[in-house]
């Protein structure tokens, strides 16, 4: 499973011309899984985002995570986070989980960070979206379950 977190200080996603989640100050997550993902392991990518300290704090160090600030979640299913651009020019998504598998664990995901998060708006899965923010920092993460894991 892998995670593109964007800091923010708004962020949305249309489908068709009409905003489907809107979000100020808060996380853009782009979530992709992968063949043999579990709710084990996404138990443990949602404890990793929901804990990471990346937000400034008073004096400009970050130190702050998403509940320090009050912060909301705009989670974005993308499964060409999973492209394989190793042999020739046109990527293959091969790695990326089945879609059915993949949007089970979408709706996973969301549905543990309402648990906590004040916040969570989405994108919708499988959909055509477009998806605009205003990247604080610039600060983007990349989280991947394999290293998590120690895999890699």
């Amino acid at each position: 499973m892998r995670f593109v977190i964007q800091v923010v200080s708004k962020a949305e996603v249309k489908i068709e011309g009409r905003v489907k989640g809107s979000i100020d100050r808060g996380f853009l997550v782009l979530m992709g899984a992968c063949g043999g993902d579990t709710v084990e392991i996404a138990d443990k990518m949602i404890k990793k985002l929901l804990g990471l300290r990346i937000f400034p704090d008073e004096n400009g160090k970050t130190n702050l995570s998403l509940s320090d600030v009050n912060g909301e979640l705009l989670i974005v299913s993308q499964f060409t986070l999973y492209a394989d651009c190793k042999k020739g020019n046109r990527p293959s998504f091969v790695k990326a989980g089945s879609p059915a598998e993949a949007e089970s664990l979408y709706e996973y995901v969301i549905s543990k960070c309402r648990e906590t998060v004040g916040r969570v708006e989405t994108g919708e899965f499988g959909a055509e979206m477009q998806v605009s923010l205003v990247n604080e920092g610039p600060f983007t993460i990349i989280l991947d379950s394999d290293e998590l894991n120690g895999k890699q």
